[in-house]
């Protein structure tokens, strides 16, 4: 177990919340909380809420005072707060208010209605201290009153109210309301020579003001010792301790584990496991409708594309992955369709999940050889597979399934497709074979045959799968681009891909002439810019030649535009090697039609994800490196790849620039299987840097980062920005699979060995040999760098 001495200047990350490993979380009523280390005013050791929006603030901070000198401001301490322990819900400070007298603060989210703190003060002078220490309370309430001194049942407490919440602090030692001016509660004491004083309070927020007085009295007296001592041995049955060279590297790794686990709540009548949150802050927390059915995208589900990176963060807990899958399969209908995002109130994507599950189960299962699970779901991978092939997704039947939203792709920004902005085409991703779609496909097939072996089932029971496979790899292969050696979208029906052009405008009802010709057809994209979408219920008709009852007509009606930001879109469901008219109606004077030819030519961070499949060969995995992942004008940013290589629009600098860990990982996996270690590693230290300076700079994970700039984007404390700790792992050749039984592979290309420990086991991974020894104590030392399994 390690003790860390984290400064106000090394990565950070703050918050506490419930653990759903401990205790049972509120999903619809969970309060979060945020410490803060001389940032807000006055500048103090705080702890912050607004129990979900609840409040606009509610602040607890220390206060200290000895003869006439009253400090509170970390900085200006004889020596500054450095944390020493953190868990997801506990942490532990250790600093010095006055010189030579120390102190250490803990603070412990045990349930999510009460925060708690403990604080013992040692005296190394050779004096007697005379010291007054305070725990202030300020709220900002939206409906209620701020904070009071008052009293419960003959105790002093400080209690308000906000949106039917009743805040009350409570401290032990019979302490008193303070003099300050900040409503406070307040122990004189007196401590001696080397003497020690230890004291605690807490913070409850129930409906009434004797509920939470209960309770926050009920939480101080809880024995601290036992509790720390059970999230202590937790932590170290089910985080791996990682020590690198470098001491952010290994604060940003563990801060990672710890806050993977935090997004967990427990199961209920609507998931059979736990399920996760992607983000949880301050901000999150509480369901005005009373049953989460109403939470933002953060909190209503779970996708296969998070839960994948998840369990890429918790090798030491492979049994939430198992969870997980479980969950997805759960809503599995009698076609054999998953639900994309299941959630914890209920909460369905209502539409058919990403195909990740049989790879997310093939990972599971190298992890914990759990072979009676895999007997478990096989069927049902197996019918979830073949229902992204029904005419309902392969709307062509020609064996190359489409997405039917960009929800599914975990790229909502993308450009090509993305309705929210105005740099974005618009495009429906139905009528585009895409490359990550298919490359995901063909990786099921490929684990769900690894399943079928491991089973030992027949041949025959996978070989129409793996015939399904054949054709994706044809489809796949037929979108490489030897020009920009990056794979590409296609038309579902012509098998180009093409660039954009607008080939008429038009202001208000009326014809036009496009005057289009060409030798291959193009799709259209039909873009109406008006300042009243929602009351325009236009219809366009688009034909060959200028005389309609000539050649090809397609109608586009009102219900199938879309509303874009701007106006409408839509996208022709023909193709057209000409256009010599277009009539439109039911615009107002001012509205704007606009005819362009629909872009299929942009490029994104997805159109990797075939070297994740292991599709190509290898000299186009390396072309697809020198080309696009080592220029620094397309994927190779100082801080890791962006998701697109290059701005459709200046104001897209955030969606473009921005880093996508979860897609990332798996381009990184894929480097890994072709045998680019030395790039894995390269790519693997950006998305380290990036986390790094955010965690010093915020103290916070943010759910993307600034590929050129290293800056955060979006959600606070998101899952999508936590450091990548299993791609460090894979990249470093190491997959624990138990405390007995390990795989090393290649070479430590890292510039520092590495440690792990986990569960008694521990691993020192040297540049030229890796030192395994077991808990109890035989040793193993591998020189090799190829594959190998270390058993005890």
């Amino acid at each position: 177990m390690r003790d860390w001495t984290l400064g106000l200047e090394d990565p950070l990350y703050l918050s506490l919340a419930a653990d759903a490993r401990l205790s049972d979380p509120d999903y619809i009523n969970d309060h979060i909380w945020e410490i803060e280390l001389g940032k807000s005013d006055p500048p103090a050791i705080s702890l912050n809420t607004t129990y979900g929006l609840r409040a606009r603030s509610m602040r607890l901070f220390l206060r200290f005072t000895e003869n006439t000198e009253t400090i509170s401001n970390p900085k200006a301490f004889a020596i500054q707060p450095v944390l020493r322990r953190f868990y997801p819900n506990f942490l532990t400070f250790d600093f010095l208010p006055f010189e030579n007298l120390h102190a250490t603060a803990e603070f412990w989210v045990p349930e999510s209605h009460a925060l708690a703190g403990r604080v013992l003060f040692t005296n190394r002078s050779n004096t007697v201290r005379q010291l007054k220490f305070e725990v202030c309370a300020v709220l900002a309430p939206l409906e209620g009153k701020s904070i009071v001194p008052t009293q419960q049942q003959m105790v002093n407490i400080l209690a308000g109210q906000t949106s039917g919440l009743a805040p009350v602090v409570f401290m032990t030692g019979g302490s008193k309301h303070g003099p300050g001016p900040h409503p406070s509660l307040m122990l004189d004491l007196d401590l001696g020579p080397g003497a020690a004083r230890q004291l605690a309070f807490a913070q409850a927020a129930l409906d009434t003001i004797p509920a939470s007085f209960e309770l926050a009295r009920h939480t101080a007296a809880r024995s601290w010792e036992a509790e720390r001592t059970h999230i202590e041995m937790l932590d170290v049955s089910q985080v791996m301790e990682i020590t690198t060279g470098d001491k952010d590297w290994d604060a940003a790794l563990a801060f990672s584990q710890r806050a993977a686990h935090s997004l967990f709540f427990n199961q209920n009548n609507h998931l059979p496991h736990s399920s996760f949150v992607h983000a949880r802050h301050a901000d999150h927390g509480f369901s005005r409708k009373g049953d989460g059915t109403d939470y933002p995208p953060a909190w209503n589900g779970q996708s296969p594309l998070e839960a994948y990176y998840l369990s890429t963060l918790l090798h030491g807990a492979p049994q939430r992955t198992r969870g997980l899958i479980l969950n997805f399969l759960s809503t599995q209908d009698g076609s054999g369709e998953v639900d994309h995002r299941p959630g914890l109130a209920g909460q369905r994507g209502k539409m058919l999940a990403a195909p990740l599950l049989s790879s997310l189960t093939w990972n599971y299962f190298q992890l914990t050889q759990d072979q009676a699970f895999l007997g478990e779901v096989f069927p049902k991978l197996l019918k979830f597979f073949w229902s992204w092939f029904s005419a309902e997704h392969d709307r062509n039947r020609d064996g190359i399934p489409e997405w039917d939203h960009l929800m599914q792709t975990g790229f909502e920004d993308n450009p090509l497709f993305d309705v929210w902005h105005p740099w974005s085409q618009g495009l429906d991703i139905s009528w585009v074979h895409s490359p990550s779609l298919e490359a995901m496909l063909y990786r099921e097939a490929r684990a769900l045959e690894n399943i079928s072996k491991q089973l030992g089932k027949p041949a025959e029971e996978t070989a129409l799968v793996q015939a399904r496979a054949e054709v994706l790899k044809t489809s796949i292969e037929s979108g490489w681009n030897a020009r920009t050696n990056l794979y590409a979208y296609r038309d579902r029906e012509t098998g180009l891909t093409a660039p954009g052009k607008v080939i008429g405008k038009k202001k208000g009802d009326g014809h036009m002439r496009p005057k289009y010709e060409a030798e291959t057809p193009a799709r259209l994209l039909i873009e109406i810019q008006t300042r009243t979408p929602a009351a325009k219920r236009p219809e366009v008709e688009i034909g060959e030649y200028f005389t309609m009852s000539k050649g090809e007509v397609e109608t586009i009606l009102g219900h199938q535009f879309q509303w874009r930001s701007g106006g409408l879109v839509a996208t022709t469901q023909k193709t057209f090697m000409r256009v010599g008219r277009v009539s439109v109606h039911g615009l107002g004077e001012s509205d704007r039609l606009q005819i362009s030819l629909v872009d299929t030519s942009g490029e994104d961070i997805t159109l990797a994800l075939p070297v994740w499949a292991g599709i190509p060969e290898r000299q186009k995995v390396q072309a697809l490196i020198a080309r696009n992942l080592s220029e620094a004008d397309r994927f190779d940013r100082p801080f890791g790849m962006p998701s697109l290589p290059s701005s459709p629009d200046p104001e897209a600098d955030l969606v473009s620039m921005s880093m996508h860990f979860p897609w990332i990982q798996l381009i990184g996996e894929g480097l890994l299987a072709y045998g680019f270690r030395a790039e894995a590693v390269r790519l693997t230290s950006k998305m380290m840097k990036a986390v790094i300076r955010n965690l010093k700079q915020n103290h916070t994970f943010h759910q993307r980062y600034h590929a050129g700039k290293g800056t955060g984007i979006g959600e606070r404390n998101s899952l999508h920005g936590f450091a990548p700790v299993g791609l460090f792992l894979q990249t470093l050749g190491v997959t624990i699979h138990s405390a007995a039984r390990v795989r090393l592979e290649g070479k430590n290309l890292f510039p520092w060995p590495v440690t792990i420990k986990y569960r008694g086991l521990t691993i020192l991974r040297g540049q030229e040999q890796t030192v395994v020894t077991f808990a109890n104590g035989e040793t193993a030392i591998v020189k090799d760098e190829a594959p190998c399994l270390v058993e005890n």
